[in-house]
């Protein structure tokens, strides 16, 4: 290919003005993110605590970006609905219609809802807003707990799980990462979560994500004002462990892609830590 080919034109211009693009999107996805995380946290309270909600709202904003793909479609490739999308019930749609008038991500009042009711009494929310996550403002990655020369190969690391135990959350993966979302966290890919199951640090079975956190930043969150104090801090589950260096390395790239403003490829496969 070369420059006069159109296809590498348009790709040309496509990369300048993708971070710009990835900018705006990430605004779009802001504004609906406080209906997906309820949404998150409500399935999570009615299925159980094996339930990730992070991991369910990345798997929803990857469908809606999916499902855009329509807006662009040549009429031969059309993105696969998915069971429930394929007869839109009447009241859907009447829904959407209020939402176009409205210019609004929801109704002003909702049907079975007490007048002056609001949204935040719903169940599960009231937990949301105790976290104080700012969903409009960016995560800042900066300062020297985002520097990736910390990263050594006397670092010790701890699992996800075993950080939400030990700070009294249970084994609520997902509320620590909600609620601290400045912590560093890395996914384990097939090979590390290989070493991990071998060192018997993670069990092999199950198909949940696997996130690796820093032992300094979890036990520096004990002890600030939020849990210092408190009856169920259990800092005995930690467990933590030295990784093999080129894990380490592997963890320094992640972090500096972060910092950057990247963002991070998706596990695999996901496995249960």
């Amino acid at each position: 290919s070369s420059f006069t080919d159109p296809a590498v034109s348009m790709d040309l211009l496509r990369a300048v003005l993708q971070p710009s693009i990835n900018e705006e999107i990430r605004g779009v996805f802001n504004k609906y993110m406080k209906f997906f995380q309820k949404a998150a946290i409500n399935v999570r309270d009615n299925v159980g605590e094996e339930v990730d909600p992070e991991q369910l709202i990345q798997e929803t904003c990857r469908s809606c970006l999916e499902q855009a793909k329509l807006l662009f479609s040549d009429g031969k490739k059309v993105v696969p609905r998915l069971p429930h999308e394929q007869v839109v019930p009447k009241r859907a749609r009447q829904m959407d219609e209020e939402l176009n008038r409205r210019g609004s991500p929801v109704p002003k009042k909702r049907k079975g809802r007490p007048p002056g009711q609001s949204l935040s009494n719903d169940r599960g929310v009231s937990g949301m807003a105790a976290w104080k996550l700012k969903v409009s403002e960016p995560v800042r990655r900066d300062g020297p707990k985002w520097d990736p020369s910390r990263l050594t190969e006397t670092t010790t690391f701890v699992l996800g799980s075993r950080a939400n135990k030990a700070l009294g959350m249970g084994g609520t993966r997902g509320r620590l990462y909600i609620k601290h979302p400045h912590l560093f966290k890395y996914a384990a890919d097939p090979q590390d979560k290989h070493w991990l199951t071998e060192q018997q640090h993670m069990r092999a079975t199950g198909g949940k994500m696997a996130y690796l956190l820093i032992e300094e930043d979890i036990r520096d969150l004990a002890a600030s004002d939020d849990y210092r104090d408190s009856i169920d801090l259990r800092l005995e589950e930690l467990k933590p462990f030295v990784p093999p260096a080129w894990m380490t390395e592997k963890m320094q790239k992640h972090m500096e892609t972060l910092r950057r403003g990247g963002d991070a490829p998706p596990p695999e496969a996901p496995t249960p830590e």
